[in-house]
C-alpha cells in the first residue's frame, strides 16, 4: 500500500516539482495550496494529483484538513513536507508589523501547524518522514529580508528539536536549505541583477525544482533512516559550511 505524502504550496516551483515527483514515485500526494485556484486546477489536471485549498498559518484550518484527509484515504500522513512560503521584503527599517508578521506566520507557524497535526498519528504507528524547506537566508542572511531569513531561521531549530523528539518512533526530521532556484519567485528579477546573481554562485547558474525534489524524494525513502535533525544546502556552492 502506497504512503500517503501532503506537501504545503505544493501546485507551483519547487513545491510542485516536490509533488510530482512523489507522485510518480507511488506515494498518494495532497498538493496544499493557498491561492490562485486557476494554477492549481491546472496542476491537478496535468498531473491527477490531488489539490485543497487551505491557509496553512491558521491553526484550525490544517488540524480539520489533515483530519479530513486521513478519513479520506483511510490512513495517517507518513509523510509530510512543508514547503509553503511568502516573502514581504524591506530594509528593517521600512519593515511594516504586518508584513513581519504575515511572513513568519505562513513561513514558519505553518511548520508547527503542520507538524502539529500530522506527530501524534506518526508516533502511533512508529514511522514518518519530515521535511522542512527552508532557505540559504536562514544561514547566510541577505539585506532586505530580515522576516524572511528570521523565518527560515527558526525552521531549523524546529527541525532539530522535533527530530530529537520523534527519532526513538521511526520519524525523521530534516531541512533542506535552497539556494536561488530557478522558479516563478525570480521572475521580475531584472537581467542585470540576475547576472550579478549568477555570478556569485560557484557552479554560475540558478538551481533547478527538480534538483530540490530529488533530494526530498531521498530523504524520504528507506535509504534515509539513519539522517535526522540534518539542514542540507543546495546551493551550488554559493554558501559553503
Amino acid at each position: 500500500m502506497s504512503k500517503l505524502a501532503v506537501v504545503t504550496g505544493g501546485t507551483r516551483g519547487i513545491g510542485g516539482a516536490i509533488s510530482r515527483s512523489l507522485h510518480e514515485e507511488g506515494y498518494k500526494v495532497i498538493a496544499n495550496y493557498s491561492n490562485n485556484d486557476s494554477k492549481a486546477q491546472e496542476f491537478h489536471d496535468e498531473t491527477g494529483i490531488q489539490t485543497i485549498k487551505w491557509d496553512v498559518s491558521n491553526y484550525l484550518a490544517c488540524q480539520r484538513n489533515i483530519k479530513e484527509i486521513t478519513e479520506q484515504h483511510n490512513m495517517p500522513v507518513s509523510i509530510l513536507v512543508n514547503n509553503a512560503g511568502i516573502s514581504k521584503d524591506a530594509m528593517l527599517h521600512k519593515l511594516e508589523l504586518e508584513n513581519w508578521l504575515e511572513v513568519l506566520n505562513v513561513n514558519l507557524n505553518s511548520c508547527f501547524n503542520m507538524c502539529k497535526a500530522v506527530i501524534s498519528p506518526m508516533r502511533e504507528q512508529n514511522y514518518g518522514r519530515i521535511v522542512n524547506i527552508s532557505s540559504i537566508n536562514a544561514l547566510a542572511g541577505n539585506i532586505g529580508v530580515a522576516n524572511y531569513s528570521a523565518a527560515k531561521a527558526g525552521i531549523l531549530g524546529l527541525t532539530r528539536s522535533l527530530a530529537k523528539e520523534s527519532a526513538s518512533k521511526g520519524i525523521t526530521v530534516n531541512a533542506i536549505a535552497p539556494g536561488y532556484i530557478d522558479t516563478e519567485l525570480l521572475s521580475n528579477v531584472s537581467p542585470k541583477i540576475m547576472e550579478e546573481i549568477i555570478n556569485q554562485i560557484p557552479v554560475k547558474r540558478l538551481g533547478k525544482p527538480n534538483e530540490v525534489a530529488r533530494l526530498v524524494k531521498f530523504l524520504i525513502s528507506p535509504d534515509s533512516g539513519f539522517i535526522t535533525g540534518e539542514t542540507i544546502s543546495i546551493n551550488g556552492g554559493h554558501n559553503m559550511s
